[in-house]
Formats: structure tokens, sequence, C-alpha cells
């Protein structure tokens, strides 16, 4: 057994961008900060300053591309090198933490991560999603730097749009559904039960406190039930994903979401929106239609998809669909599933859940 684990330490405050320099290793001198433009754009100033003022030294602010791409990768490690930059700080949504994380892997150097959204755990673990330069999955490379250190600041999250936080609550969702299934087959095993356990409670901490963190960024504040929600989304679910392993880390959601990549009209919707659907048809694929109601009565509650139409395919084909079904299959995440799964299938399960999406109105979860 192999599992890359966890970062150093995780810090998570309503307002700490400021507190970066005064974090990192006293001998650090030059970093270099690599992120989305947005995400520069709001937080540059403030992590600028503060690294300053730790007497650091901020060799520039760097765009990481737009999609965590090998190009985009090799350009920000080739830009981490020419600035003689001793860490790489990663600021943004999950694509361009991924994208740090394999550039800091390249060039050599520590990665801390900030995450400015709490859509997925990209901040804390110790892989990365890698796409074409059109959007398209390509792999889950383990080619990437485990954060030395993940700082979140709550004030910036509270002040995303809130699409986000619905998006993170969708792939953590994911953590549980995906683990209970490909633990079946995998035995009783030390890791294996840590993980199911929390991926529960990860669950658990969003039935209860999703909604009120939901209003909480929709009023761009800071509560408790923010707090525990971002911290089961980032921390909790990235536990998860480092004791669950490539074997039990994803399996039917991600396989979907990475499949569904392959039409550009789910190219607007967010990776945690698209992998909430693909609980369902994993759920359809396990033929439990009753788990799947009560998330589509939860689904709805938040505003996550549960038709074709709410991922903007309104005027699927048979032949999309069978793209999205070669393209699942063509995945590692499909093979963790503890049954074998066919394109037929699969395009069945996908019909199914845009079904059940239509008709249901969703019970309790």
């Amino acid at each position: 057994m192999q599992r890359c684990l966890a970062p150093t330490k995780y810090v998570r405050d309503e307002l700490v961008l400021e507190r970066l320099g005064e974090l990192l290793p006293p001998s650090l001198r030059r970093v270099l900060i690599a992120g989305g433009e947005t995400a520069l754009q709001v937080t540059g100033e403030r992590l600028t300053a503060g690294l300053r003022k730790a007497g650091r030294e901020v060799a520039g602010l760097v765009w990481y591309g737009g999609e965590c791409s090998p190009v985009n990768i090799e350009k920000l490690a080739a830009a981490v090198r020419d600035a003689g930059a001793e860490m790489l700080i990663g600021v943004g949504g999950g694509k361009a933490l991924d994208t740090a994380k394999s550039a800091a892997w390249v060039a050599g150097v520590p990665v801390v991560t900030v995450p400015t959204i709490a859509a997925t755990c990209a901040a804390f673990t110790g892989i990365s999603i890698v796409y074409n330069e059109q959007g398209v999955f390509q792999e889950i490379s383990r080619q990437a730097r485990v954060p030395e250190m993940v700082l979140v600041d709550l004030a910036t999250i509270a002040r995303a749009p809130a699409v986000f936080l619905i998006a993170g609550i969708g792939d953590t969702l994911a953590k549980w559904y995906e683990l209970e299934a490909t633990a079946r087959n995998r035995g009783d095993s030390a890791v294996i039960r840590s993980a199911l356990q929390l991926a529960a409670v990860a669950r658990e901490i969003l039935v209860l406190h999703g909604e009120a963190a939901l209003e909480a960024a929709r009023l761009q504040e800071v509560n408790v039930p923010l707090a525990e929600v971002v911290d089961a989304i980032i921390m909790v679910s990235g536990l998860v994903s480092g004791l669950g392993g490539d074997e039990c880390r994803t399996a039917g959601a991600h396989a979907v979401y990475s499949g569904l990549t392959c039409l550009p009209e789910t190219h607007g919707r967010c990776h945690g929106e698209t992998v909430a659907f693909g609980i369902l048809v994993q759920l359809m694929l396990e033929n439990n239609y009753a788990e799947a109601e009560k998330l589509i009565g939860y689904y709805r509650k938040l505003g996550l998809p549960v038709t074709f139409a709410d991922l903007g395919l309104e005027h699927v084909t048979s032949q999309q669909l069978h793209t999205v079904a070669a393209g699942a299959l063509a995945t590692e995440d499909i093979q963790n599933l503890p049954f074998t799964v066919d394109e037929n299938m699969l395009v069945q399960a996908l019909l199914s859940a845009d079904e059940l999406g239509r008709k249901s109105g969703g019970t309790s979860i």
C-alpha cells in the first residue's frame, strides 16, 4: 500500500491572506504567485503585501493559462525556473491549483495552494486532473506536489459566486457514493474503513449545513455553517481522497464527468455540478433508484443539475450519449466500480438518470 495523504498544514480563517508570509518557512525568500485572472485580481494585492511585510520577495504574478494542460504546466514550470523562485503559490479554482501543483513538481519546488472558491478538494490533494487545450479530460496525473500548506480565506470564498459552493457540495457528495461502491470488493482494511467514515462525515456536514452555508454565500457573509461546509469540501474530502488512493478515490460519478467533457456544451458547467449528475448515473448503474430520488430532492434545494437540460444538453443525441459513454469507459475511474460496465449500460444509465430527474419530485435525504 502507498498513499499520498495530506498537506503539512491547513489554515482556515475569515481574513488570512495577509498572514501567508509569516506562515512560510523562515529561510524561504523568493516566491512566484500563479493563478486564475480573477483570483489574482481579488487576492494578488493582499497576498503580495503580506509576503513583502514578512520579508519575502515576490517574483511576479502569473496567469496559469486557463486549462490544466501539459502545455500550461510546462509554461508555468519554466516561469518558476526563470524567476528563480524557491516556492510556487497557486491561487484560484481547481484547474489553477492543479496546474500549480504539477508545475511545482516539474520545477522541483514546493507549492502552497490558496483556493479562492470551495468547488473541489484540489487545494488539498497530491494529484492533478489534466485536460487538453480544448478542456477535454486526459488523465489523473500523479506528477503533482502535495501542497506544503493550504491557506483558506473564508471572506474571499464568501464573496465568490454561490454556484462554486453548490458545485463543491456536489463534488464532495460523490466521495461517499463512489467510495462506498469501490470499497465493496476491497476488504476491510484500516485505510478504507477510515476513508469511508470520513466520507460519511463529509456527507453528514453537507446535509446538515449545506443550505445555511449557501445562504451565507449568497449574502457574501461568513458564518459557522459556511466554515463547516468549506472544511468538508476542501479538507475532509481531500483526506478521503488521500486515504482512498487510486483504487477507491473515484468511480462512476467522476467517469461520467470525464465523459461529459467530450461535449463542448457542458464546458460552461462547474466540475462538481457535472459530477453531481454523475452520482445519479452511478446510482442508476447500481439500480438504486430510492437513493437517487432522495438526492434529486436535495439537489433541487441547492440548484444542482438533475437532467440533461440542466447541463446544457436540451437536445442531446444518441450519438452524443455514446460519445459520453465511450469517454467515461476510457477512464480509470470506471474500473473502480465493483462490477463491469459496458457502453450500452452507461447510455441507458444516462437516459434513466435524466428521466428520473424530469419525473421525480424527490424525497428527503
